[in-house]
């Protein structure tokens, strides 16, 4: 063997623990940096100025940005995230009970009876199209108002 040959026992193990800490502290700090970069561009209260200075910062010097704009804005980041993952919440909820009502926005036999009997009430129908619409609606068959 020449002098220039490294073997897998010439790489002491504490260099690769070394090394595993450093790649992994690269890899925090890319997580950082884009993450900093999202919230700046998502910040709506930054005006286009601000938000272009900022990101010229983080761009041109970014570790001096990134742990600047942290220590500045940091507790309202934390604050910008926790609106969003509410408003995405509710959101969501609001598309669940949508999609739960039925498709199309169909309403219930109950409601469909309701409206038959206000519209009967009123004089708009007479008893015998209130009591044939009344059987389209218990027997399924569709919504009294499209009849």
């Amino acid at each position: 063997m020449t002098g220039d040959t490294y073997l897998a026992y010439d790489y002491p193990l504490l260099s690769a623990f070394w090394t595993m800490l450093i790649f992994f502290l690269w890899i925090m700090w890319f997580v950082l940096l884009f993450r900093v970069v999202v919230d700046i561009i998502r910040d709506d209260e930054l005006s286009g100025w601000g938000k272009a200075g900022w990101l010229l910062f983080c761009v041109c010097l970014p570790f001096l940005g990134v742990f600047v704009y942290i220590v500045a804005r940091g507790k309202d980041m934390g604050r910008r995230e926790t609106a969003q993952a509410r408003a995405q919440q509710k959101q969501f909820d609001d598309y669940i009970r949508e999609t739960a009502k039925g498709s199309g926005g169909a309403t219930s036999s109950v409601e469909e009876l309701a409206r038959l009997s206000e519209i009967k009430a009123r004089g708009d129908i007479t008893e015998e199209e209130f009591n044939r619409a009344k059987q389209l609606v218990l027997s399924g068959h569709g919504s009294a108002t499209h009849r």
